[in-house]
């Protein structure tokens, strides 16, 4: 290893979020590749939208010029947004969003903000989305991790307290995410409450990327709780994975911070007006939730009629399963083959967590979903 590398770097494996390119190509090539490991929409922009996209690109944006460094129409836009969404009495400002590429670079930054330098620690339950410990070790973070129930995946709360009452590394944030990814549970009440109880001293991260999906939401707890901040992506129910936006609800103090952070210029002009775009005609782009909800019933109701299978109830878009009464060892062994098999017959699920993460894809795609998972679980039990 290079010596002007840090030493800690070679403990970390770089992510590899498309694992459909290692498919033979003579495999890929004779079937329908369905990619239902990333959560994403399975609707691609509709087209009359695509045009007025190729319209902007061609008569509004300079391709010489640098972007809207401050975002001021897309945070003033997302702001109206999050306030006609919630129903807020008293409505969300630009002042109280930061926008990213994507909320990977927003949790970056919170990390940066709150505990670089040795300053403090991040809490997580797992399984849960795995960029916040990744992104807090390559920084150098400490991460006190947190079980949660294996019947509910509820957090272990008493588990947690006892983390934060811990002297050597203090907590500074704690992230959850609402439902969590991978396993599509809400917070409960219980968590919600623990989490009102927390010192104003912690800053409480709550991710809200499948909002659209659950309609359930903090953000009107904003107005008396300064110490949380909600994050939400335009990756899912939007359609624009592609786009890479990524937005934080929170305190103008804490908003001031992250704006400080983030690389200048770091969201690029086709982006904004993507989403600038795709709010206006937020309408049009979320009325497909209502059959997505409806293929995820579809699909938990058919996983659920294998007795060997566990399969939790779902608040987002994709359902969590696993094999039933294995012990941990031959469970991770089942998994990843079913997951291989799949994989070769042309669905792609994620492996995470201890259990199996199907993303609700096309009417199609989940006909053929069932259809393959049908083959190989028969040959399993």
């Amino acid at each position: 290893m290079l010596r002007f590398i840090r030493s800690d770097i070679a403990k970390f494996t770089a992510y590899k979020p498309h694992p459909a390119s290692d498919i033979p190509e003579s495999v890929a090539s004779s079937l329908a590749v369905d990619h239902l490991d990333t959560n994403e929409s399975p609707f691609d922009l509709p087209t009359q939208l695509k045009e007025k996209l190729a319209w902007t690109y061609q008569q509004l944006i300079e391709a010489n010029r640098y972007p809207d460094g401050g975002h001021e129409k897309l945070k003033e836009a997302i702001a109206e947004y999050v306030t006609e969404s919630a129903a807020l009495e008293i409505p969300v400002t630009a002042a109280q969003i930061s926008v990213g590429n994507g909320s990977d670079e927003l949790i970056r930054s919170v990390l940066i903000a709150t505990c670089l330098g040795t300053e403090g620690s991040i809490l997580v339950a797992n399984p849960t989305f795995s960029m916040y410990s990744i992104l807090a070790q390559t920084l150098g973070i400490g991460v006190v991790e947190v079980e949660r129930s294996p019947e509910n995946f509820e957090i272990d709360l008493e588990q947690a307290q006892a983390a934060l009452e811990l002297p050597e590394s203090p907590v500074k944030v704690v992230f959850v995410v609402h439902p969590n990814s991978p396993t599509a549970n809400a917070l409960t009440l219980r968590e919600l409450n623990w989490l009102r109880s927390l010192s104003e001293q912690i800053l409480v991260v709550i991710d809200e990327a499948y909002f659209e999906f659950s309609q359930t939401s903090v953000v009107q707890e904003l107005v008396q709780r300064p110490n949380w901040a909600v994050l939400r992506t335009f990756s899912k129910a939007f359609r624009l994975a592609a786009h890479r936006v990524g937005y934080c609800v929170a305190h103008p103090e804490l908003i001031a911070a992250l704006d400080k952070i983030r690389l200048p210029y770091n969201l690029p002009s086709f982006s904004q007006a993507a989403a600038q775009l795709a709010l206006i005609h937020r309408q049009l782009l979320l009325e497909s939730i209502p059959d997505t909800l409806a293929e995820r019933d579809k699909l938990f109701n058919a996983l659920s009629g294998y007795p060997n299978l566990q399969v939790w109830s779902s608040a987002a878009n994709f359902i969590y399963f696993r094999p039933r009464q294995q012990d941990k060892a031959s469970s991770y062994d089942t998994l990843t083959r079913i997951a291989g098999e799949m994989k070769a017959k042309g669905t792609l699920l994620r492996h995470t967590g201890g259990g199996l993460r199907l993303t609700v894809g096309s009417t199609e795609e989940n006909t053929r979903t069932l259809q393959r998972l049908e083959e190989i679980i028969a040959s399993y039990f």
